[in-house]
């Protein structure tokens, strides 16, 4: 049967819920749950709000039965398959099994192996109704960071530069705030609480001496990596010395002397080793490494080398582009590093995924996923 209006305007709603959970459950998938009677009444609703919590559909059913419904014959409106394995909670196939629910309606199925299909399957065994794909591009859109962890076991990689409109990101003398105004700013305050931790190289962790911290958006504090292969980087900068410090990763090669790893370790920084070519480190495995710890999302924030290795190697999933409203000219510093392209067909090939000014302001955000080659 055709979707109604109403089953689209409920799983909108399941999305916003879902949208609640957002930097608070990964490595799990943020979802969200409506139930609805025969009329059209909403019975509960809930998310999954933290990892290791509840579910949506357990805190939607309670909520219901807390206002004295029974969901007995009603409509589940999830944003992803129910689950049907044991993990931190129960299955939620097996609650909405025994209390008896008519009718779910599901906007994704759920990639994890553990589940993929077995989870609709289960309800359709027990006499349950069962309806897929509903709002499917939103609900992937939402839960893209672990869609890609669950599926190839590395983090989604989000690679923000901020740049003039001749794509330098500062001028010959280093400087470079601000190219982008405070608006602009909010917004990766708000992309930093969304991703699971935040990377820097660096020369712009020198240059900057950052916090990566997010302080003009609401949300939790990201994990922070930088990148140096020697140790060369001062210990007195923010991201060693600061309250959050023991949240900052720091990546180094197996060339960085034992009595700099000390210095650092002392200070309550943890030490990646990480095996490289000459005093390159490999991202690749770093990517692999942070994927097996359940970091489910990384925003690199880079200066032009790193970036330039993020675009050379395609480790990219997304790029962010902001652009402030100014032209610095060829002698100042470009946002990406040289890249040695001797053909066009061999630059990356990107997909616009949308562009919008920020309101009241010049600054324009551009969105843009990689095209994978053939």
């Amino acid at each position: 049967m055709p979707f109604t209006e109403f089953d689209r305007s409920m799983m909108q709603r399941a999305l916003a819920l879902a949208r609640l959970g957002m930097g608070q459950v990964s490595p799990n998938p943020m979802v969200g749950c409506v139930i609805t009677n025969a009329n059209g009444e909403i019975l509960g609703e809930g998310a999954h709000l933290a990892f290791g919590g509840a579910h949506a559909e357990p805190n939607a059913i309670r909520d219901a039965e807390s206002n004295g419904h029974s969901v007995r014959g009603a409509t589940v409106y999830v944003t992803l398959e129910p689950h049907c394995h044991e993990g931190k909670t129960a299955p939620c196939t097996k609650l909405l099994i025994e209390k008896r629910i008519a009718r779910c309606v599901i906007a994704m199925e759920d990639p994890n192996p553990n589940v993929n299909g077995k989870g609709i399957r289960e309800l359709r065994d027990a006499g349950i109704q069962v309806e897929a794909g509903l709002l499917e591009a939103e609900a992937r859109e939402l839960n893209r960071f672990f869609i890609k962890h669950v599926t190839t076991g590395l983090p989604y990689v989000t690679l923000k530069l901020a740049m003039t409109l001749d794509g330098k990101s500062a001028l010959l003398s280093g400087k470079s705030k601000w190219i982008t105004s405070e608006a602009s700013r909010s917004v990766v305050h708000a992309m930093r609480a969304e991703h699971d931790a935040v990377l820097i190289g660096a020369r712009t962790a020198l240059l900057d001496d950052p916090e990566l911290t997010v302080r003009l958006a609401s949300g939790r504090q990201p994990r922070r990596i930088v990148l140096d292969a020697r140790l060369d980087l001062p210990s007195r900068l923010k991201l060693f010395t600061d309250a959050h410090r023991a949240q900052t990763i720091l990546i180094t090669t197996p060339a960085a002397p034992e009595s700099k790893r000390n210095l650092f370790s002392a200070q309550g920084i943890e030490i990646m080793v990480i095996e490289g070519s000459g005093e390159r480190i490999d991202l690749v495995q770093m990517l692999r490494q942070f994927g097996q710890r359940n970091i489910v999302s990384i925003l690199v924030e880079a200066g032009p080398t790193l970036a330039a290795s993020i675009i050379e190697e395609g480790l990219f999933d997304e790029l962010v582009l902001f652009y402030g409203p100014m032209i610095f000219g060829a002698d100042a510093r470009p946002s990406v590093g040289p890249l040695e392209l001797t053909a066009i067909t061999n630059a990356r090939r990107l997909s616009l995924k949308s562009m919008e000014r920020l309101e009241g302001l010049d600054d324009v955000v551009i969105r843009l996923t990689q095209v994978k080659r053939p």
